[in-house]
């Protein structure tokens, strides 16, 4: 279900918006997450880089590596301020990601590497059960 929500003021004095999204763990799924977060981004005037970057990143990690067949990957976008935060939630909670140096002729295992250079902060949470949410924060100042 997609959910764009403007919350009451925060004690900031602007308001949350937020955007939550299920999606089915597939490349398909990463890829319109990637598509769906743009269009948010641009209904609330914000900048696109680095942040479709990082959806795209972290939802392919949630396609690839936290996949169970039958169970969706949420993608959750908010703004508090001028801070967007970026979560990705899987049900691979056993798997937590980790940042690793790539061999120089791999084809893939940058994408943890470009979310670290991307972002102000990132990170994981683990749970509940058997969950993960790997997050990222940008500044999200209004175009």
């Amino acid at each position: 279900m997609n959910r764009d929500i403007t919350d009451p003021p925060s004690r900031h004095g602007t308001p949350v918006r937020n955007f939550s999204l299920q999606l089915s763990p597939t490349p398909r799924g990463a890829r319109l997450a990637r598509l769906l977060a743009v269009e948010q981004l641009r209904t609330w005037g914000l900048p696109l880089h680095p942040a479709e970057h990082i959806v795209a990143e972290l939802a392919a990690n949630a396609a690839t590596h936290g996949r169970v067949p039958g169970r969706d990957f949420r993608l959750l976008l908010y703004v508090v301020g001028d801070t967007l935060r970026i979560e990705v939630t899987d049900t691979r909670g056993d798997r937590l990601p980790r940042v690793r140096p790539a061999a120089a002729d791999a084809g893939s295992g940058r994408g943890l590497l470009l979310v670290d250079a991307l972002a102000d902060r990132w990170g994981v949470v683990p749970g509940p059960p058997p969950r993960k949410t790997v997050w990222a924060e940008v500044r999200a100042r209004a175009l």
